[in-house]
């Protein structure tokens, strides 16, 4: 079945028909159609998830390669090495990212889906990139290498690169103030032991 080239189904339609499970997470995704320009939503094709599933596994893998590595390394050292594993891991979630908004927001044509693709990912890498190197970087200059506050410095950083590239000064104040926050308390549950299942520890 050509899903691109069939009327898409109206919001009205779609509301009345969630009852019997056609969500957008059960397969539809909100889009325009190719050939009568109307917007409405439209059924994955088989193809389209394989390809979100393909890309999610492998990326997921990655991620969780490249994380393990990340803590094996001393804190305040190997800088080059830190940095350049963020940036594995940036890039990994940015061509996650991509292949969803891809599918999700279909483009209007295969160029504008390489800009999308190339851009989500190269903005994740570079926030990867500048994460570690400045973690990394302030614990050395600090000379406190397992203080949490320099995974905050980190992601503040990283949040005001994303203000910057965003034009947006909103942006990047909410961006440092939440990835700073969040790389901060990450590291904090690394060094308490946090777990995100199981039984409490009294």
């Amino acid at each position: 079945m050509n899903y691109h080239n069939r009327p898409p189904v109206s919001p009205a339609a779609f509301v009345e028909s969630a009852g019997k499970g056609q969500t957008p997470a059960a397969g539809w995704r909100y889009s325009p159609n190719s050939v009568t320009q109307q917007r409405g939503y439209l059924p994955y094709s088989r193809e389209e998830e394989e390809s979100c599933f393909q890309s999610r596994e492998s990326s997921d893998v990655l991620v969780a390669r490249a994380a393990m590595g990340y803590w094996e390394l001393e804190e305040g050292k190997d800088c080059v090495e830190k940095t350049w594993i963020t940036t594995k891991l940036g890039t990994a979630l940015g061509l996650v990212g991509s292949a969803y908004h891809i599918a999700v927001f279909k483009p209007d044509s295969a160029l504008q889906a390489v800009q999308r693709a190339v851009g989500g990912t190269v903005t994740m890498a570079s926030l990867g990139a500048i994460f570690g190197l400045t973690t990394c970087l302030s614990a050395q200059v600090r000379e406190a290498p397992d203080d949490p506050l320099n995974y905050f410095i980190g992601g503040c950083t990283a949040g005001a690169f994303l203000g910057a590239r965003t034009h947006s000064a909103m942006t990047g104040t909410t961006a440092c103030l939440g990835l700073g926050t969040l790389a901060m308390l990450t590291k904090v549950g690394k060094k308490e032991g946090w777990k995100l299942a199981g039984p409490p520890e009294l």
